[in-house]
């Protein structure tokens, strides 16, 4: 029952921009995408480095979950990569494990950014969907925030 999804979506923001966006998501998703995120709390370490936690409480806009606590897994500046498992929430009790990583990757000539994002999990049961609807959520997010980036 483990699986793989895998989203690529191409912004005209430029990678620097949106990698930006990203590393401060605490702050600015609840602020802009108020649909999808009530609140965003750091409630171990510093929200940036490897072992943070952040508690994700999520809008009525987002179907089935109402929060998930995830802790950082690879924050990697370099590479524009982060990820993160989830350890507790709704996930956590349909998943054995679910971990999301989130790649920002220039395209030639400056000209916007790929962002790759992955999701690799193990269901508890096998009446357990594939996170399909996670998957959806998190192009939704990135167009979103590639909008709102491109307009302030």
């Amino acid at each position: 029952m483990v699986g793989k999804l895998e989203l690529e979506v191409v912004m005209k923001s430029s990678a620097d921009k949106f990698w930006g966006a990203i590393r401060n998501s605490s702050e600015l998703f609840p602020k802009i995408l108020p649909e999808q995120f009530k609140s965003i709390e750091v409630v171990e370490g510093d929200g940036q480095s490897v072992g943070s936690v952040r508690l994700v409480q999520y809008a009525e806009g987002v179907p089935i979950v109402t929060f998930t606590k995830e802790k950082l897994e690879i924050a990697d500046e370099e590479n524009k990569t982060v990820s993160y498992t989830v350890i507790d929430g709704e996930l956590a009790t349909l998943f054995k494990s679910f971990k999301a990583t989130l790649q920002v990757v220039p395209l030639p000539q400056g000209e916007g950014a790929l962002v790759k994002w992955n999701i690799e999990y193990d269901k508890a049961s096998d009446e357990v969907p594939d996170p399909n609807l996670v998957q959806e959520t998190a192009k939704k997010t990135f167009t979103d925030l590639d909008d709102y980036l491109l307009n302030n």
